[in-house]
Formats: C-alpha cells, sequence, structure tokens
C-alpha cells in the first residue's frame, strides 16, 4: 500500500482519537475504507463516554459502516494496534488489510493478523505515539481498565 494514501487515511483515525480525548475517552479512533478507497465509517473508543466496554475504535467505525456485502478488500485504519478483541472482528468479517498508527504503546494482535493472511501496514506515527503516551501519563487507571490488565 502507498504509504502516502496510508498516512491520508490515518488523518481521519487520528481526528477521531483527538475528539475521543477531548470528550474524557481513550484516545483511539479508526476508519474504514473500501476496496475503492471510499470511507465507509469512522469512529473512536466510546467505552467511557457510552460507558459500554465494547466500543472500541475499531468496532465503532465498523458499525458505522454498516452492513457490507463483503468485506473483502477493504482496509480498517487505527491509530493504535488492535486489541484481541478488535483483531477477532478483523478476522471474522474478513477485512483485508490493516493500517496502524502505532504498536509502541501497545503491541495488540497485528502480528497474529499478519500470520492469518491480513496485509499489515504500520506507521510508526509519531503523533499517535505521543497522543497515547500522554493519556497513559494523564489517566493510567483508564487505560489500564480498557487494555484488561
Amino acid at each position: 500500500m502507498d504509504t502516502e494514501l496510508a498516512r491520508a487515511w490515518l488523518a481521519i483515525a487520528l481526528e477521531e482519537a483527538r475528539t475521543g480525548r477531548a470528550e474524557g475517552g481513550v484516545p483511539v479512533g479508526a476508519a474504514l475504507y473500501g476496496p475503492g478507497g471510499e470511507l465507509l465509517g469512522r469512529g473512536r473508543n466510546r467505552r467511557v463516554q457510552d460507558d459500554d466496554p465494547s466500543v472500541h475504535g475499531e468496532t465503532a467505525a465498523f458499525r458505522a459502516a454498516g452492513r457490507q456485502r463483503s468485506y473483502r478488500g477493504t482496509t480498517m485504519v487505527t491509530t493504535l494496534s488492535p486489541c484481541w478483541y478488535c483483531s477477532g472482528l478483523v478476522r471474522q468479517f474478513g477485512i483485508s488489510r490493516v493500517v496502524i498508527g502505532e504498536a509502541e504503546t501497545f503491541s495488540g494482535g497485528h502480528e497474529w493478523l499478519a500470520a492469518h493472511g491480513v496485509e499489515i501496514v504500520l506507521l510508526d506515527d509519531p503523533e499517535c505515539v505521543a497522543l497515547m503516551r500522554g493519556f497513559i501519563e494523564e489517566r493510567p487507571e483508564l487505560w489500564f481498565e480498557d487494555i484488561g490488565v
């Protein structure tokens, strides 16, 4: 995948992550793109805002995309390496590619996804790292609650 396009798509997920943090939530944003590059859905972790532990960034973007006939050729873009829950979503629905802003602060299931044929594009984006590090420093109790530690 073209890195410039991946970074452009990541910008949408970053907007969602920033909004989530401003709302007092966990700053993870995501977007789901169709095979032709069209934005199908976008979302952010709303676990705190909605008092619902199932609303991660990736699940919110997936839900916003609505029902698709197939997820082959789609790309999930996320600011943070997807947790096991969100990695399972990618596998369950056959999402073909995951673009990840960073995996430095949390290395979720992306290696497992790669081992099962999902294309992984890891951008190591410094803004994603800084956003998550700042959040972890300010709200460690919320971070550890969210990742299930």
